[in-house]
């Protein structure tokens, strides 16, 4: 999957294919004991902007929102106690390393003299002061499917899979493109009436005219806003949704394009692995805006008054760039997660994802050597709202290569929920499976740094990993004994229940939602991360 995913597209498609009061349950005492299901909570008020902020970070109990009790953590269990330094490895698209909410966060290579041009450390990356660039000066590229239909076909049955895909994924896009600029026409003739760039669903009820031109935008752009929520800003959004589906056809899908040339290595050959560059953010600072959200969702300052807050304190992000706009390579990635495992992250997160991974070995072999050396991998489910169990929707990298067993305990998958506890707290782009989703956790509507010194709200399991890595990283600052895979035992076994039905994934009938199913569906513990039940059962798992 592309990483950087406009996911309130449903909100867009909803409008052309088609032209809270839910109870809350969890139980905890004034005391230090597990916040746990269930007890009927009501939200007796709509979420403030403060609140929607920070809302990954509020408590059930005490906030009546599903969030991580990362506050609650730091006032009742963290206060006078000290960690210590944990490197998080950060591989996605860049991270700027300069931002002003991230200021002391960031790690740096004390083997190296900076900008001397040589290898003080003799690891092969030449002034790799704050990490490495294994992509070099390319920004886009193609799916992992267009790459396999360009090879040719091979009577293979993934050549067969993937020319369907594609087939199927370039039909969509030119539908997508249409609809772009469909919506577009919509906002311009909004624009022109209201006489303004920038306005709100309100300002959509002072119209009055009766052109039908204006008065179909009108219905449209209403529509729009009641289902993208009230952080949406038309101009912006759109611009980015026309980009996105523009980008798809003129990259991603595009059989005649090569991203990989400017790059200079053979990403078939492993063994071809020192390439790229030292400059941790790319060419272009503003393409690094999914890997920097990442970057802060985890380690943004705290009590700043700047942007969010970051879950953890006691953490230097380590940045390495690998992810393009489009799909990552195998090598690549597999190259990242040893880099990081060898300049001493003990946390990856991994907020990227595809359907077809021709050298997942590769990969495989590098999640094996990372749970040799102690560091646990966090990776997003993916933003699909599949089923990723079924074969046909696999969501690469994974640690089980039947998709069943899993070969390393290092490795722990995470599905996105929103801010609404109740049978809708399942992000409806959430890929999901009660084998290979090992968890949810906060990924809609985060708040969080974006490049050059500015904040936005993103939203996809891409934000949910952050949000677990983070609480991770809390655990092996305070418990730096406990091993990776109790790590990912703690993520797990002391999440707080999801309610006893959810909905999964999104209808194929336009505007409507699937049935709720059992939570049990939906991943391995059917439950939500929480950094209050985590340090808890840490701090009991340390003392055995």
């Amino acid at each position: 999957m592309s990483h950087i995913k406009p996911l309130k597209l449903s909100a867009f498609a909803l409008l052309v294919l088609a032209g809270c009061n839910a109870s809350m349950q969890a139980q905890a005492s004034a005391s230090k004991d597990f916040i746990k299901a269930p007890l009927a909570v009501v939200k007796k008020a709509p979420v403030s902007e403060n609140e929607l902020k920070r809302w990954s970070h509020l408590d059930l109990i005490k906030d009546s929102i599903p969030g991580m009790s990362v506050d609650r953590a730091y006032a009742e269990l963290l206060q006078g106690k000290k960690g210590q330094k944990v490197i998080v490895g950060i591989v996605d698209s860049g991270v700027d390393i300069e931002h002003e909410d991230l200021k002391g966060m960031i790690w740096t290579n004390k083997k190296e003299i900076p900008g001397n041009g040589i290898d003080d450390d003799k690891n092969g990356f030449i002034d790799d002061v704050n990490g490495w660039n294994f992509l070099g000066d390319a920004v886009h590229e193609n799916l992992e499917m267009t790459r396999v239909v360009k090879k040719g076909d091979d009577g293979s049955a993934e050549y067969k899979e993937a020319l369907a895909q594609y087939t199927a994924k370039y039909q969509d896009a030119q539908r997508g493109k249409e609809q772009a600029d469909r919506l577009m026409a919509f906002h311009n003739t909004i624009k022109k009436a209201l006489n303004k760039t920038d306005y709100k669903l309100e300002d959509l009820g002072t119209i009055t005219s009766a052109d039908p031109k204006v008065l179909e935008s009108k219905r449209a752009m209403t529509q729009i806003f009641t289902n993208a929520g009230p952080t949406f800003d038309p101009e912006k959004e759109l611009t980015e949704y026309s980009d996105y589906v523009e980008e798809q056809l003129k990259y991603n899908l595009n059989k005649d394009f090569d991203g990989r040339k400017i790059v200079g290595d053979n990403p078939n050959d492993i063994k071809d692995n020192h390439y790229g560059n030292n400059v941790v953010f790319g060419p272009d600072k503003e393409k690094a805006l999914h890997g920097t959200h990442v970057a802060g969702i985890i380690a943004q300052i705290r009590g700043n008054n700047l942007g969010g807050d970051g879950v953890a304190t006691n953490v230097e992000i380590l940045t390495v760039r690998a992810v393009p706009d489009g799909d990552e390579y195998d090598k690549d990635i597999a190259l990242a997660i040893r880099y990081a495992v060898d300049n001493g992250a003990k946390v990856i997160n991994g907020s990227f994802g595809k359907s077809f991974s021709p050298q997942k070995q590769w990969v495989y072999d590098a999640i094996s050597y990372a749970a040799k050396k102690d560091v646990l991998i966090v990776h997003a489910a993916g933003n699909d709202g599949y089923n990723i169990d079924e074969t046909k929707n696999i969501n690469y990298p994974n640690d089980s290569k039947d998709n069943i067993k899993e070969f390393a305990d290092n490795v722990i998958t995470i599905g996105a929920i929103n801010k609404e506890y109740g049978e809708n707290v399942v992000a409806p782009f959430s890929n999901f499976g009660k084998i290979n989703v090992d968890v949810f956790a906060p990924g809609e509507e985060i708040y969080a740094t974006v490049p050059n010194n500015k904040y936005k709200y993103l939203q996809g399991t891409s934000m949910a990993s952050p949000n677990a890595a983070g609480v991770a990283a809390l655990i092996r600052s305070y418990y730096p004994k406990l091993k990776a895979a109790q790590v990912k035992k703690i993520l797990m076994d002391s999440g707080v229940a999801l309610p006893e039905k959810v909905v999964l994934g999104e209808s194929e009938i336009p505007g409507q939602k699937p049935a709720a199913v059992s939570s049990a569906e939906s991943s391995k513990t059917a439950k939500m991360v929480n950094a209050y039940n985590a340090l808890l059962m840490a701090e009991k798992m340390s003392k055995k």
